[in-house]
């Protein structure tokens, strides 16, 4: 996979991202969506990361496969806050499902963590991960501790819940 840190968004771009987007929330990935919302249901929520690139808060790291298309993302949030500035959010960490199984989820934490730490000041990446799923111990693996959680936080449809689980990755 070939990465690419701030990619030109482009309009078939932003069509890619919400057809992988939706590909990875049908395939049971945990990214913010019950499966079977489709690429415009997840539009909303993209255009909002997209807005925040637009306003130079929000970075996009991008996974291109073989083929030139989008396979895995991770946006790159700035708090804006000025007592948080020394660290960033990562939104949407997502890999292809064809694409899963094979060292492409680590190989996206990497090169995330090769990206912020090449922006200067951030000492640290938070996250937030759905529970039950075994992304605790995914994250785990890269570096990532849970700092946190909030039991029965995520409604994931037919009366299930799920903890939000809060995981913090310092880079001193």
């Amino acid at each position: 996979m070939r990465w690419v840190l701030d990619p030109e968004i482009t309009p078939r771009l932003r069509e890619e991202l919400a057809g992988l987007w939706s590909e990875v929330v049908d395939a049971g990935g945990a990214v913010g969506f019950p499966p079977g919302t489709g690429p415009a249901g997840v539009l909303p929520e993209l255009d909002r990361h997209l807005a925040g690139i637009g306003a130079g808060t929000t970075r996009l790291l991008l996974g291109v496969d073989e083929d030139g298309g989008p396979a895995a993302t991770a946006f790159i949030v700035h708090t804006g806050h000025a007592l948080m500035g020394h660290w960033v959010w990562l939104k949407t960490v997502m890999v292809r499902p064809a694409a899963q199984g094979a060292g492409a989820g680590r190989e996206l934490m990497a090169e995330a963590e090769r990206a912020i730490r090449g922006f200067g000041g951030i000492r640290a990446i938070r996250l937030t991960c759905r529970g039950g799923m075994g992304l605790e111990r995914f994250y785990a693996a890269c570096g990532y501790k849970e700092v946190g959680r909030v039991p029965d936080a995520i409604a994931v449809g037919g009366g299930e819940l799920r903890d939000d689980v809060m995981m913090w990755r310092p880079l001193d």
